[in-house]
């Protein structure tokens, strides 16, 4: 600004009144002063010059001598490399005479290379050339490395003089060394190099120093004249009271010159009258400033505490005329604003606008049931107006919609806002730890309420926590930070952290407490909406421990599923596929009356049950029976009209039973619609199977249904709410069911994709259980059947029998182990059950054998007696066998064991010796 170039501060000009003046008589004597240390100063700089120069000729000087060495080096190499491999220099060092032959060419080699001398030596180190001829035939020294065929560089020491010189080997044909090559620059010669260029160096030295002093005599003179004989120190102080009027005084000083235009005015000034940055040297008519102040000061007269209003403040103005003082006409003028009431009015208009914000944010935050979406609305309503950063850190427990535990120093970054992109915070999803205990986050969440740390730049305890990451803040300008613990009902959910970058103003008290409000409502949404994602997940998590959670391993069906919940929610349909012994599988489709948790509870209890009766490996008919009678007695322990929970009576069901040998399948359904069946071609059709009453009805017997499925059919089977709707009956259903199944290449997975595509609503309003069964058949191959005679003696022949059949398969390593589990129950079989007795081998991924005969009484497993000359059989299969167990058929039973191919159980021994010896 050129107005405050020209002012000068502590200065005092001539004064047209008679007298002498104190500070006149001060500044007499300053001129005399200040030359002498000008001069000083002069004298100064000129010493120092000096020994720059001087210092940067040594270096010069020494940088040549080091250049001159290296060049002689390589000069001395490049000749003696030349020298020795030359054409006819080994040839030469094998004649009778060499010193004949070669020191002639030594001669023309030392002049036209440039160097001291060229010296040929034979192997031992003699010369037999040499510049000095009274020197050939003495012994060099140092040149071992020679000897060995090594070519080297070195400064040598020694006689007949010192010499920066090459040594290098010859060799023969055959890599033998037959002489040495040595040539060199003596230092003498590198000496008189530097002395020719030596007087060049100090020549250029002397000019740069007399141009430095030439340059610091005239650069001293303009800065004497441009001071005008103030001192150093009076300048330094004149520069201290211009800046401290400028920017630390908190009352307005502005200057006018004669003609009317702005010459200085201070920060406090330039923010009373809203004064432009452009605003020096422009008339004060031009600057806005309205007709009172402007009237004022472009007037020239001297007034005295003269209130006027500039914008909404009113301002008590002093002015006087600057020629008394500043040697030219001009006006100085102070203002002082003396606004009390704006200033209570505007502290009560922040009040208003933070009411107004945080009614704002009380709308906006908490608008969902999740809590990362409300944390996001947290730092989403705080940027820009509160802060220009926000992170908002969560317990992973409140994130999982669990209760808050005390675990409060690590927490998952769940939201980060600001008003650039980039800021060096963790970004979401980064678990934050507050291991330093002094940290503002750990201190708020030990005092339970907010930190304000007003300059991070001074914060040693926030930098303590992380140093590397607290640096990259404050070098992006993050610079104050107010961090929240965020609480509700007492709890810690997590921390809320505000931070302002360059450009902001830093936290104030004030600040702290729109902080904590605005933290407080926001705790009150998240733990609203961790509650609800608790219940949520609760009942989703009933819902799906209720349903299968993956399909079971088996090879005889490739199998799809799929349950969609009505869009109501959770509902109370189900599906299960249970692998029977002797690789049978069972599929079960059942449907529960009404939707909701009670419904999903009563499928839960219906589905156990089937597992459980399952696992008696009853038939489907006799299955439904038993579950019927469970669903008439449970409801029949029901409490009365006033309980709520929903009865089991009118729940369908539909069970059946896949035989892989042969493709056999048993069905039975008590009040549910019959299956799809889909042949290799494409056809579809709806067997007529029995239909019995739904479970719970009573009175009626349960019948089963036979169906052969050949290799490569599909049998499906859904609950009513894939074919039945409001808009849409059941055979509407049935029929668009066959028109989408009426496809021979789809496998079971595009077979749910495409039925849920075509027959399903984007919001169904029944839920729907879908299970896509495709058959497959055992290889006749892996199947052995044997029918025995009841008689003992047939068991030897059955057994041997085993064994080829087991080598035929390649299960050799198993023989011993069927062999007595066959053994075992054959012999059962005859002596204790009745004709007829059949023995079958499957083969899958494990190897079952099946003794079947026409008794119904089961075996147990027991401990014998030490008197018992029997029972011992049954603990010997179990020992053995992976599992085994009894089913009974429509006449008599089969007894079944079950070995794993990768890893059989190992017997223990003592056990079985144990067992044996009673």
């Amino acid at each position: 600004m050129s107005g405050r170039a020209r002012l000068s501060w502590g200065r005092t000009a001539p004064s047209r009144s008679p007298g002498p003046r104190p500070a006149q008589g001060r500044r007499l004597a300053r001129p005399l002063s200040v030359r002498t240390l000008a001069a000083q100063v002069f004298v100064l700089q000129a010493l120092i010059m000096l020994v720059i120069v001087a210092g940067a000729a040594a270096v010069l000087v020494a940088q040549d001598r080091y250049d001159a060495e290296h060049n002689a080096r390589n000069r001395s190499m490049a000749a003696a490399e030349a020298f020795a491999h030359g054409p006819g220099t080994a040839l030469a060092l094998r004649s009778p005479h060499p010193t004949a032959w070669l020191q002639p060419a030594a001669e023309r080699a030392r002049q036209g290379s440039g160097v001291d001398f060229v010296t040929v030596l034979d192997p031992r180190g003699v010369r037999l050339t040499d510049p000095v001829p009274a020197l050939i035939g003495t012994r060099a020294q140092d040149i071992g490395p020679a000897a060995g065929g090594e070519s080297f560089t070195q400064t040598f020491h020694g006689r007949p003089a010192d010499a920066v010189r090459a040594v290098v080997p010859v060799m023969d044909a055959s890599r033998r060394v037959v002489g040495i090559v040595t040539t060199g620059v003596q230092i003498a010669t590198l000496g008189r190099m530097l002395g020719e260029e030596l007087p060049m160096l100090l020549g250029a030295a002397a000019a740069a120093l007399v141009v430095a002093t030439l340059g610091t005599a005239l650069v001293s003179r303009r800065l004497l004249r441009q001071t005008r004989g103030l001192g150093p120190a009076e300048m330094t102080r004149m520069y201290e009271h211009h800046d401290a009027v400028l920017h630390a005084v908190r009352e307005g000083v502005l200057i006018v010159g004669g003609d009317g235009r702005l010459q200085l005015a201070n920060d406090e000034a330039r923010r009373l009258l809203g004064l432009p940055e452009d605003a020096d040297q422009r008339p004060v008519t031009e600057l806005g400033l309205g007709p009172v102040p402007t009237r004022l000061l472009d007037s020239g007269r001297a007034v005295s505490d003269q209130v006027i209003p500039v914008g909404d403040r009113l301002l008590a103005v002093n002015t006087r005329l600057t020629a008394p003082y500043g040697g030219a006409h001009g006006l100085v003028a102070t203002f002082r604003d003396t606004t009390e009431l704006t200033a209570l009015t505007g502290q009560a208009e922040v009040a208003r606008g933070r009411l107004s914000y945080l009614y704002e944010a009380g709308t906006r935050i908490g608008t969902t049931l999740d809590v990362r979406r409300t944390a996001e609305e947290l730092a989403e309503v705080a940027v820009p107006r509160m802060a220009d950063f926000v992170t908002v850190e969560l317990l992973d427990s409140v994130l999982r919609g669990e209760e808050p535990t005390g675990a409060v120093h690590r927490m998952r970054r769940t939201a980060l806002r600001g008003v650039g992109a980039g800021p060096p915070l963790q970004p979401v999803g980064d678990l934050i730890r507050f291991v330093v205990a002094d940290t503002p986050m750990a201190a708020a969440l030990n005092r339970g309420k907010a930190v304000l740390v007003p300059d991070l730049h001074t914060a040693e305890d926030w930098r303590a926590h992380d140093p590397g990451g607290a640096q990259r803040a404050l070098d992006f300008g993050i610079h104050s930070l107010i961090t929240v613990p965020l609480r509700a009902r007492g709890v810690v959910l997590g921390m809320v952290n505000f931070w302002r970058g360059s450009g902001s103003p830093r936290f104030e008290e004030e600040d702290v407490a729109v902080a904590e409000e605005l933290v407080a409502r926001a705790a009150v949404a998240i733990d609203n909406a961790r509650r609800y994602a608790r219940e949520h997940a609760m009942a989703d998590t009933l819902q799906r421990s209720l349903l299968p959670v993956g399909l079971p391993d088996q090879d005889v069906l490739e199998i799809a599923s799929r349950y969609l919940p009505a869009q109501s929610g959770v509902g109370g349909d189900w599906f299960d596929v249970i692998p029977l012994p002797g690789f049978r599988v069972a599929l079960v489709v059942g449907d529960i009356v009404g939707h909701g948790l009670h419904a999903a509870v009563t499928m839960g209890r219906l589905r156990t049950a089937v597992l459980n009766f399952s696992s008696l490996d009853l038939a489907p008919d006799e299955l439904l029976g038993h579950l019927d009678e469970m669903v008439t007695r449970l409801d029949s322990h029901t409490a009365g009209p006033e309980d709520d929970r929903a009865p089991l009576t009118g729940a369908t069901c539909l069970y059946a039973v896949y035989d892989p040998v042969g493709g056999h399948c048993t069905l039975s359904r008590a009040g549910h619609l019959a299956p799809a069946v889909v042949d290799d071609r494409g056809r579809v059709t709806f067997p007529d199977l029995p239909l019995s009453p739904p479970l719970g009805v009573g009175g009626h017997p349960f019948e089963a249904g036979e169906l052969d499925l050949p290799e490569g059919s599909r049998l499906v089977l859904f609950t009513d709410g894939l074919v039945e709707d409001r808009g849409r009956d059941v055979d509407e259903g049935l029929a668009a069911l066959r028109s989408a199944l009426a496809d021979a290449g789809r496998s079971p997975e595009e077979t749910c994709r495409a039925l849920v595509e075509t027959m399903l609503p984007a919001h169904p309003g029944d839920d729907v259980a879908l299970l896509v069964a495709r058959t497959r058949t055992l290889d006749p191959s892996r199947v052995a059947v044997w029918d025995v005679p009841s008689d003992a003696r047939a068991v030897s022949r059955v057994r041997a029998e085993v064994s080829r059949r087991l080598d035929d398969w390649g299960l050799g390593d198993t023989a011993f182990s069927t062999e007595l589990i066959v053994s075992e129950l054959l012999t059962n079989a005859i002596r204790y059950g009745s004709p007829p007795v059949r023995v079958r081998l499957l083969l899958g991924r494990t190897l079952v054998c099946e003794v079947s005969d026409g008794s119904s009484t089961s075996p147990r497993l027991r401990r014998a007696a030490t008197t018992d000359e029997g029972g011992r059989g049954l603990f010997l299969v179990s020992q053995f066998a992976q599992r085994w167990g009894t089913r009974h058929a429509a006449q008599g039973k089969v007894i079944w064991a079950e070995q794993a191919l990768d890893h059989r159980p190992e017997p223990d021994p003592d056990v079985l010796l144990d067992a044996l010896a009673r």
